[in-house]
């Protein structure tokens, strides 16, 4: 019922009540209010939006009041600025955009000292994503790319996740666990052992488990809270590097991790 009503009154406004372009009509009403918000000018009047937007008066002013009531805007007065709720939807984005900026160079120097491609993570649910990569110069190599959107349970970056932060377990419980190649782990107790193992020794390794010619290193990145902010690692083919090598590369790694997170002004870490 609630959502029914808020459809309306956000519908009526474009005048194009049962249209299906209704949808595009309003984004294009609300794009236009926002984009009057700017550093220059951070807290527009009413009259101003109007005048900036171009829209009729009545038009403007329903869809300010409902932003106002969704958290989209906040008013002082005559005066109108960003609301907290776009704020807090903004902070995901500017995070990544900051901890990639602060880590690109950690990035580039784990990929000097290892000879392979360098990638940065960040989870979402049951998800981690790419955020940031240096790509090994060797011409034989394993593709990794920004935004690249990967399984959680499968690859060294995954039981990182699952080691230090609590809620990526529960993203897991009661989901079927893709089994990709004869070595991905399929079941929560593998991963829980897997994780413990990575937890101990502070970074982890995976071979063949999403691809069975690719492998891969990992070790956490904390921001300043102390909470895990994202996961740093390596990927390879693994016929240029396999468990032997381990021992060698994964204090590498690790070092690489705790750089990034006294770039992120973590707290010393025991």
């Amino acid at each position: 019922m609630c959502t029914k009503t808020r459809s309306a009154e956000w519908g009526d406004v474009t005048g194009n009540s049962g249209s299906g372009t209704t949808p595009i009509l309003l984004l294009r009403k609300i794009t236009s209010i926002l984009t009057c918000f700017s550093l220059e000018v951070p807290d527009p009047t009413l009259q101003e939006i109007t005048r900036r937007t171009g829209l009729p008066a009545s038009t403007c002013q329903r869809l300010v009041q409902n932003m106002v009531r969704e958290g989209y805007l906040d008013r002082d007065g005559d005066r109108y600025r960003i609301g907290l709720r776009l704020v807090q939807w903004s902070m995901p984005g500017t995070f990544a955009l900051d901890i990639v900026r602060l880590t690109k160079h950690i990035l580039q120097e784990l990929r000097d000292q290892t000879e392979e491609s360098a990638c940065l993570y960040v989870r979402d649910g049951a998800l981690r994503t790419i955020v940031s990569v240096a790509d090994t110069r060797h011409v034989i190599m394993r593709p990794f790319r920004v935004g690249q959107v990967l399984p959680l349970h499968a690859g060294a970056p995954g039981k990182i996740f699952l080691a230090f932060d609590p809620e990526a377990r529960e993203t897991l419980l009661g989901t079927e666990l893709t089994e990709f190649t004869t070595s991905t782990p399929t079941s929560m107790k593998r991963l829980d052992q897997q994780s413990r193992v990575a937890r101990a020794q502070g970074y982890s390794a995976a071979f063949g488990e999403r691809h069975i010619d690719v492998g891969s290193i990992s070790a956490p990145v904390f921001g300043h809270t102390g909470e895990l902010a994202a996961v740093l690692g390596i990927g390879f083919p693994i016929q240029r590097v396999g468990p032997d090598d381990v021992s060698r590369l994964g204090p590498v790694v690790a070092a690489a991790a705790r750089s990034a997170s006294a770039a992120l002004g973590a707290p010393g870490r025991k």
